[in-house]
């Protein structure tokens, strides 16, 4: 609490028992732009912060008791620099509680209040006596009340419920030709798959050709699907592979992504990710789709699913999940050369990076990476 002290060398202060502590520094607390009570001792072993009354008075105060408090004033200007309140017998100084002899304070009279809020451009910090609503301010400010998160978890097995979300058209077409992204979440272990697809009249296939690899895979049954009220999912193609399927199909309300959160939430995620990996390595916007994947992968594994305390890829598979197969996005990496092109005795082992690009979206592979060491399959 000391805003200035010098130590001391000699010196004891006696108790009222006879007992005495040792002085070790001696300084000024409170307050240094605005008043700061000077001549305060640090004494060894005492256990409470005690004020001399005389001291006060020897410096140009008067204090005043009641039984509520005790107030300090200059005897020059009668300025209150400090107030303590009275605490069952004893009364309590908050030395950050100081007055300044310059301080003013403006206030606006009860019966103007609502003209000063007009005059302050309506800026709600301002306390005033609110007896009615400001019209204005409802049609400015006005926001939806937040949904409240579910703190259970509603299913009971992977596939039981699929959030369903599509996102696109993208202005850029990435290296497989696709400008729109299908995500899908698993409601139970909120593991996430990421399809891509050129346009979105392809949403109906690739959901039904995924359904059925994930259901084989899984050995379970999808039982509801949960999205929003886009023409891809309200359509007859939907609606009949329900009916033959037993599926249900729950739709949020328009203009109401909320009830959608699960998958829209994950959407802004993945999209955060990709931007982000994208930008630091300065790639070119057509890998896009591949930094979604990437993102989606490492979701997976390393994300939490609350309640349950485990990731998704641990919950959907029963193994928790391996990292050390990770690579920076984007990290500097060579491409074999298998001996398609005849080479010298001398000549580099990798194709050049001009050279592997070109043949990468010529050919439009997958190419695996291991160890810094591309190989396409």
């Amino acid at each position: 609490m000391f805003i200035n002290f010098t130590r001391k060398e000699r010196g004891f202060v006696f108790y009222g028992d006879n007992n005495q502590g040792k002085i070790l520094v001696k300084g000024a607390v409170g307050n240094p732009s605005t008043t700061a009570i000077k001549h305060i001792m640090l004494v060894d072993g005492l256990k409470h912060n005690l004020l001399s009354i005389n001291q006060f008075c020897d410096n140009g105060f008067t204090i005043t008791f009641n039984t509520q408090c005790c107030i300090i004033q200059h005897n020059d200007d009668r300025n209150v620099m400090f107030k303590g309140l009275r605490v069952d017998d004893v009364y309590v100084l908050d030395l950050d509680d100081v007055s300044s002899s310059g301080a003013k304070c403006l206030i606006a009279k009860n019966e103007d209040s609502w003209f000063w809020h007009r005059r302050l451009s309506h800026l709600p910090k301002i306390k005033f006596v609110k007896d009615k609503l400001c019209d204005a301010c409802q049609k400015g400010k006005q926001t939806r009340v937040s949904f409240k998160p579910k703190n259970i978890v509603s299913t009971s097995k992977p596939l039981e419920l699929l959030h369903l979300n599509l996102f696109g058209r993208a202005r850029t077409k990435s290296l497989g030709g696709n400008y729109c992204g299908f995500v899908i979440v698993d409601n139970f272990s909120r593991f996430t798959w990421t399809l891509f697809l050129s346009s979105k009249d392809d949403t109906f296939e690739a959901f039904t050709k995924f359904s059925n690899i994930i259901q084989n895979q899984l050995s379970s049954k999808t039982i509801s699907l949960r999205s929003d009220h886009g023409g891809e999912f309200v359509n007859h193609r939907f609606e009949n592979y329900c009916d033959e399927f037993g599926n249900s199909q729950n739709f949020s309300c328009p203009r109401t992504p909320q009830q959608n959160g699960v998958v829209e939430r994950k959407n802004r995620g993945l999209e955060e990710l990709a931007r982000t990996m994208i930008n630091e390595m300065n790639l070119p916007k057509y890998f896009w789709a591949d930094a979604l994947n990437t993102a989606c992968h490492v979701l997976n594994r390393i994300i939490i699913r609350s309640i349950l305390d485990k990731t998704p890829n641990e919950l959907l598979t029963g193994r928790k999940p391996n990292l050390s197969h990770l690579r920076v996005f984007g990290c500097k990496s060579f491409v074999l050369n298998n001996g398609k092109d005849k080479l010298g005795k001398f000549d580099a082992k990798v194709i050049s990076k001009t050279a592997s690009a070109r043949f990468y979206r010529s050919s439009k592979k997958r190419v695996s990476f291991q160890q810094g060491v591309v190989q396409f399959n």
